[in-house]
């Protein structure tokens, strides 16, 4: 416990709940935000407790803090943020990624990369295990979050040949929960925002295609396992629900919770968007002993009550 943790990205949603738990934990934690599209008001909770540090600086720079252990989560995570400016996004994983490698190395830290399950790109083999290498459109508009996924993933194994750096990769796929940006256009909170609103829910495509949605808590718990694990299990890891979903599905279930029906209106599926996504998480069972627990209705009611404080 007297450890000191860096972690990028710390007012973004995951980032700022996985600071919260590293504090009630008892660690020392120094969150690093340049507030691309984190913010302040996720880290209110922190804001006068001693083993928390705020720093903004943006990771595209290199730093010099002294730690234990790095959590790098620094990057734009909804399409619309990550498109809005792609070179940028892809900077951030590359270029930072970069940096906050050789900070781990200065310090012989630990380190962890915040790596997706977009590295499967639309993927052929379902579910998806790790060793699956991706089908990805290189040069499409996601390219720069699913590549940049997949270059900084390379980064981290070239340093643990050239340096044995201690390293951990962990691929996230969808999760929701309280912390979400209400506006970062992920189809959880698009959801739940159009339904308090009384809008009717935008379902791209047909609805067929599927998620595997989990929950804030569950999510969090699996990286803290995984930063805890044995120095020889580096991943990459897939962490997530593997309970899947059609986006139909998603609306039906939302209903329920909320006890009414939703309307619906259809658009057309957005480019590259994959039609299937669903973890093998056999790995992270094996591993780590983890498994999540929150289903989907639960989850679900949880949110709807974070959200509901942005609703007029």
């Amino acid at each position: 416990m007297n450890k000191k943790i860096l972690v990028t990205g710390a007012a973004g949603f995951l980032g700022s709940n996985l600071c919260k738990r590293l504090v009630v934990d008892g660690f020392e934690v120094i969150g690093v935000d340049n507030f691309y599209t984190g913010s302040k008001s996720n880290l209110q909770d922190l804001a006068n407790n001693n083993r928390f540090t705020l720093i903004e600086h943006d990771i595209n720079q290199p730093l010099n803090v002294p730690c234990d252990w790095i959590f790098n989560f620094a990057c734009p995570a909804s399409p619309p943020h990550y498109q809005k400016d792609p070179i940028f996004t892809a900077k951030t994983n590359f270029i930072g990624g970069l940096n906050m490698l050789e900070l781990a190395r200065a310090n012989n830290a630990r380190i962890m990369q915040a790596s997706t399950s977009e590295v499967y790109g639309n993927p052929l083999q379902h579910p998806q295990t790790e060793q699956y290498w991706g089908n990805v459109h290189t040069t499409g508009p996601r390219a720069c979050y699913d590549e940049g996924k997949r270059v900084v993933e390379a980064l981290f194994f070239d340093y643990k040949r050239m340096y044995n750096l201690d390293i951990k990769v962990i691929r996230i796929f969808n999760t929701y929960g309280p912390g979400m940006d209400p506006n970062d256009g992920r189809v959880v909170s698009n959801f739940i925002m159009q339904a308090l609103r009384g809008e009717p829910i935008t379902l791209y495509g047909t609805g067929e295609q599927t998620r595997s949605f989990c929950y804030v808590d569950d999510l969090i718990n699996g990286i803290v396992a995984m930063m805890h694990s044995d120095a020889s299990i580096t991943g990459p890891i897939n962490l997530g629900n593997p309970i899947e979903f059609t986006l139909k599905e998603l609306v039906e279930t939302l209903g329920t919770v909320l006890g009414r029906k939703l309307n619906v209106i259809t658009m057309p599926l957005p480019e590259d968007d994959p039609t299937r996504r669903q973890p093998d998480i056999t790995l992270a069972q094996k591993e780590l002993g983890w498994t999540p627990g929150v289903d989907l209705a639960t989850g679900l009611k949880k949110t709807i009550a974070y959200f509901e404080q942005f609703v007029q």
